[in-house]
């Protein structure tokens, strides 16, 4: 007889490829979870993990029992949940896997708040590389992610959450420092330090620059916000970041952020899940959390309109808020047949995780 916790022991290690990280993400020892592995593929007469490659490859046999075993996890969870749902309790561990530049800074009123809604429940988040975020949900790693620009997928929904405003960004000593507003011409013959070409956010970028007819000199390039921050905090040269990514930069006055007056660029933020799956009740309870005003948690009071906003766990309280704060878009949707882009172990000993893999 199969035992969901011998799945879920298995399904995590397919997940990571590896025996050790996934003993960490469960919280047990390495022994346990080869123990566990070998007694699962005894019970089913089959090898299921390939241990002479490295990362760990599954068998044909391992990638059957992995989808299965996937299905079946879920239906345990939703039962799990439905029977908990009757006592209306909160429980379980919300997933979360969001981009580098989306940080604590941003995510700790969330996070905060969720923690005094909802003592029983758990958060994981983990910040990762965008297109690490994607495969996540699409592995069903995560329960949801928050990406910008996201691009249509077939298999993956996207809920609009965020319209950040894009800065000029310079350091104190620049010629342009004393400015709260240039025209984007400006600009022109600046050295910018920017994304790697890889990243969407970098396409962008480009393509709003060629509109406006600004020719730039490209002096560092990097696939995260902290490392261009700190190129343009030693004057290597200025650059175009939300303005919500360099708060604290702006308050200790290590960085100037300047308005574009006569272009609106701005980096939509999405919070995706996998299409067609059914979100736990903490799941959606958070993603309620997302859409409200972080604003009212800080302060106690409530600045809402009274506007409601769709999203795809029911009616929410939305707020109407400037664009440009990156604060919940008010009135956004999200439809399931029109996706807009790119979206259970036991609890950790720890309510709240937090995991970063930020290139040094």
């Amino acid at each position: 007889m199969l035992e969901l916790r011998a799945v879920e022991i298995f399904a995590e290690v397919a997940n990571l490829r590896s025996f050790s990280k996934a003993a960490r993400g469960l919280g047990i020892s390495q022994p346990v979870v080869s123990e566990t592995v070998r007694a699962l593929e005894a019970t089913l007469g089959e090898q299921l993990i390939d241990r002479t490659k490295r990362p760990l490859e599954l068998t044909p046999a391992g990638k059957l029992v992995l989808d299965a075993g996937r299905d079946l996890l879920d239906r345990a969870l939703r039962l799990e949940d439905s029977v908990r749902h009757l006592k209306n309790k909160v429980v379980g561990t919300v997933r979360i896997a969001a981009i580098y530049s989306v940080g604590l800074l941003q995510m700790g009123a969330y996070v905060r708040q969720f923690e005094r809604l909802y003592p029983d429940a758990a958060l994981e988040l983990r910040y990762l590389h965008p297109e690490t975020v994607v495969t996540s949900i699409t592995d069903e790693i995560a329960d949801l992610g928050i990406v910008s620009f996201a691009s249509r997928r077939p298999d993956i929904t996207c809920i609009p959450w965020q319209e950040q405003e894009i800065a000029l960004i310079v350091y104190s000593g620049h010629r342009l420092a004393n400015r709260t507003k240039v025209r984007a011409r400006e600009i022109d013959g600046e050295s910018l330090v920017t994304y790697t070409p890889q990243l969407q956010v970098r396409t962008e970028l480009d393509r709003w620059l060629k509109q406006a007819r600004v020719n730039v000199e490209i002096s560092h390039e990097f696939d995260n916000i902290e490392n261009i921050k700190r190129a343009v905090e030693i004057g290597s040269g200025v650059a175009l970041l939300p303005l919500p990514t360099v708060r604290r930069e702006l308050e200790i006055g290590s960085l100037k952020a300047i308005t574009l007056e006569d272009v609106r660029w701005v980096r939509p933020l999405g919070i995706i899940h996998k299409k067609n799956r059914q979100l736990t009740t903490a799941v959606r309870k958070f993603l309620d959390l997302l859409h409200q005003n972080p604003d009212s948690f800080l302060f106690g009071n409530s600045m809402q309109t009274g506007h409601s906003m769709q999203t795809a766990t029911g009616i929410v309280p939305a707020v109407a808020v400037p664009n440009s704060s990156g604060r919940p878009l008010a009135g956004s949707s999200a439809i399931a047949a029109q996706p807009e882009g790119l979206p259970i172990p036991d609890p950790p000993q720890e309510r709240i995780v937090v995991q970063s893999t930020i290139p040094p």
